[in-house]
C-alpha cells in the first residue's frame, strides 16, 4: 500500500474515532442525567405528591405535594406555546422570498438569531421592568408573555427552515394550476411541512416548560393552583431551584422529585414530537 493511501486510512480512522468519541460523550451525558435524577428522585416521588398541593410552606415544608408546580408549568408552557405559534407561523411564511423582500428577510433573520442568543434571565429582567411600569405584579399572564418572547425566535427559525425545504417546483406547479399564494400556502406548503411544524412547536414547548430564569421575576409563586391569569403561579423549574438551595435534606429530596417530573415531561414532549411528526407525515404531498 502506497504512503498517500496509508495516510488517508490513518486520517479516516482518526476522524471516525473522534466522531465515535463525541457520540459517546453525548449519550453518556444524557444517560448520566437520567440516572442521577431517577435514583435521587424516584425514592421520594409518590402518587400523593403528584396530586396534592403543598402544606406548611412549599419551599421549606415537608408535607403536601407538587401538584401546583406541575399544573403551573403546564399552564405556562401551553399558554406561551399557543401565543408563540400564533406569531411564529405567519412570520415563518413571511420570511420566504416570494412574500417578502430579500433585505427585510435578512434583517428579520438577524433579529431572530440575536433574540435566540439572548440569555433567558435577560428576558425575565425585561419582563419584570415592563410589568413594573404597567403596575402589574408577578402572575401567570406575566410568565406566559415572557416565555412567549423566549420561544418566538426558536419556533420561528425552526419553522422557517422547515418551510424552506419545500421544493420550489411544488410551489410553481400549484401556482401554474391557478392557485393563489394563500391557497398554495395553506393547501400545499402547510400540508407538506406539517410534521416539521409540529416538531418545532413541541420542541419550543419543551424549551419553555423547563426554563426557570425567565419566569423567576415574572410568574411569582403560590401554594395553590391559579384560577385566573392575574394570580401568581408555581412552576417545576423554580421548585427545583429554591428547594435545592435549602439546607433541609427532606426538602432537597423533594427537589429531586420535582426534577424527575420535569425530566419526564421534557422526554415525553421530545418523543411525542417525533411520533406525531411520523404520524402526520402521511399527509405530505408526494
Amino acid at each position: 500500500m502506497s504512503t498517500p493511501m496509508r495516510r488517508r486510512k490513518v486520517e479516516e480512522a482518526i476522524a471516525k474515532g473522534f466522531m465515535l468519541l463525541s457520540l459517546a460523550v453525548v449519550l453518556a451525558s444524557l444517560a448520566g442525567i437520567i440516572i442521577v435524577i431517577v435514583v435521587r428522585g424516584a425514592s421520594t416521588l409518590t402518587l400523593s405528591m403528584l396530586v396534592q398541593t403543598p402544606r406548611g410552606g412549599y419551599y421549606l415544608g415537608k408535607e403536601g405535594g407538587i401538584a401546583n408546580a406541575i399544573v403551573g408549568s403546564l399552564y405556562l408552557g401551553l399558554g406561551a406555546t399557543i401565543l408563540a405559534l400564533a406569531v411564529s407561523l405567519p412570520v415563518a411564511f413571511a420570511l420566504q422570498r416570494e412574500y417578502t423582500s430579500r433585505g427585510l428577510v435578512r434583517l428579520t433573520r438577524l433579529v431572530l438569531d440575536v433574540l435566540w442568543g439572548v440569555p433567558s434571565i435577560v428576558y425575565g429582567a425585561f419582563g419584570f421592568v415592563v410589568m413594573q411600569y404597567l403596575g402589574l405584579r408577578a402572575s401567570l399572564l406575566g410568565g406566559i408573555l415572557v416565555l412567549t418572547l423566549l420561544m418566538l425566535p426558536i419556533m420561528t427559525r425552526t419553522m422557517e427552515e422547515v418551510i424552506r425545504m419545500v421544493p420550489s417546483q411544488l410551489k410553481e406547479a400549484s401556482c401554474a394550476l391557478g392557485a393563489t399564494r394563500l391557497e398554495t400556502t395553506v393547501l400545499v406548503i402547510l400540508r407538506q411541512t406539517l410534521p416539521g411544524l409540529i416538531t418545532a412547536t413541541m420542541l419550543a414547548f419543551g424549551r419553555g416548560i423547563g426554563d426557570a430564569a425567565s419566569i423567576l421575576f415574572t410568574a411569582g409563586y403560590t401554594d395553590h393552583i391559579p384560577r385566573s391569569l392575574l394570580e401568581p403561579v408555581a412552576s417545576l423549574p423554580l421548585a427545583v431551584f429554591f428547594q435545592m438551595a435549602t439546607p433541609i435534606p427532606e426538602v432537597q429530596q423533594r427537589a429531586y422529585a420535582s426534577a424527575l417530573v420535569l425530566l419526564v415531561l421534557v422526554l415525553v414532549v421530545s418523543l411525542g414530537s417525533r411520533l406525531l411528526g411520523r404520524r402526520f407525515s402521511k399527509f405530505i404531498v408526494r
